[in-house]
């Protein structure tokens, strides 16, 4: 019989430990072996159960998450799911938990019952599950990469953009500083790059901006009918699909509220595809560590009309998920450790 994860909640709301004790200890495959009401409780309770995964409430007194989180990774590194406040006001300290190295976040939970219960409880235990499973050496290393963007920008500055290139970038669980680090590694006059990430509505905008303000390229939130230049990244908007449209003088981006994909919008495949079709050839494909296996399948289509395509390698990958169903189906051309994927971008962008 396979061992259950372990897992240990943190929350000062008794409501919230009733909730998340109650949805997570419904599965055959997770033990709730403890419940705290702040981090130094939570410090205990680590000592004596020696839990797989922690759940961990941001806002709590006497020590908030974020800073019990920087002590956990430092002295004790371990998988953590962020109980999260899904607002404009809640993402930049979430992204900050996931920059710290906590592998994911899911809403707080809401005792409103039927359905939507349930449906948070499908969310929180597969997050919990895949965290447990998580490579969490991979999340803090992509969090403190050394800069290694000289080497880059001299390569690029000496040289011109292929005509029409455009790289197009997918990735989830542990995407957003996956992400950070192949966009910090790029100069000023990088390629064009637009990326899905699997992120909600009221994180996007503030998940560009904490990119942008650390990189050389110019990086936003995607709007619709954008022009699409060299020097700038264009990130999906949470709950939109971002598709690349070929019209007269160059590239533009299109937001559709269509149907989900993969369960996922924004989805890869459907990012993936729509560059297929507008570049073809001239397009560049990466995947990146991520749950599930959205964008692999459109990787491999890619592949087919004459597209570069790189997977992220297994052992720099939080979740070698999205990325190793790439791999298993053939569809990438190069498979490359995180911190080589933004040079070899380079030396496929520039003539």
């Amino acid at each position: 019989m396979q061992k259950r994860v372990k897992v240990l909640i943190v929350d000062d709301s008794a409501l919230i430990r009733a909730l998340l004790n109650e949805v997570l200890s419904s599965h055959p495959g997770i033990e709730v072996v403890g419940a705290a009401t702040d981090p130094y409780e939570a410090r205990e309770l680590i000592k004596k159960f020696a839990p797989d995964v922690l759940t961990l409430d941001i806002e709590m007194p006497r020590m908030n998450g974020i800073a019990f989180l920087k002590n956990l990774m430092r002295l004790r590194p371990m998988p953590v799911v962020m109980i999260s406040t899904l607002t404009q006001d809640g993402a930049p300290a979430t992204l900050e938990a996931l920059a710290l190295g906590a592998v994911d976040f899911v809403p707080k939970p809401k005792n409103e019952g039927g359905g939507a219960l349930e449906l948070y409880r499908d969310v929180i235990v597969e997050k919990v599950l895949c965290a447990a499973s998580a490579n969490i050496a991979a999340s803090a290393e992509a969090s403190s990469f050394s800069d290694h963007i000289s080497g880059n920008r001299d390569l690029a500055s000496s040289k011109k953009l292929k005509s029409q290139f455009i790289c197009a970038l997918g990735a989830s669980t542990g995407g957003t500083e996956a992400i950070k680090e192949v966009v910090l590694g790029l100069p000023e006059n990088g390629p064009p790059i637009v990326i899905a990430q699997h992120i909600p509505e009221a994180f996007s905008a503030s998940f560009a901006r904490r990119v942008n303000s650390a990189a050389k390229m110019t990086v936003v939130e995607a709007k619709h009918n954008q022009k699409i230049e060299q020097g700038s990244v264009y990130i999906a908007p949470g709950n939109a699909h971002l598709r690349v449209e070929a019209r007269a003088g160059g590239y533009y981006c299109s937001l559709g509220r269509d149907d989900v994909i993969n369960r996922h919008r924004p989805s890869v495949e459907a990012l993936f595809d729509s560059v297929t079709k507008a570049a073809g050839a001239k397009a560049m494909g990466i995947i990146l560590t991520g749950m599930g296996s959205d964008g692999a399948a459109a990787l491999l289509r890619m592949k087919q009309v004459g597209a570069v395509t790189v997977a992220q390698d297994e052992g720099s990958s939080v979740v070698w998920g999205m990325p190793g169903a790439a791999v298993k189906m053939g569809a990438a051309s190069k498979i490359l450790p995180l911190n080589k994927i933004g040079r070899y971008l380079l030396t496929n962008a520039f003539k």
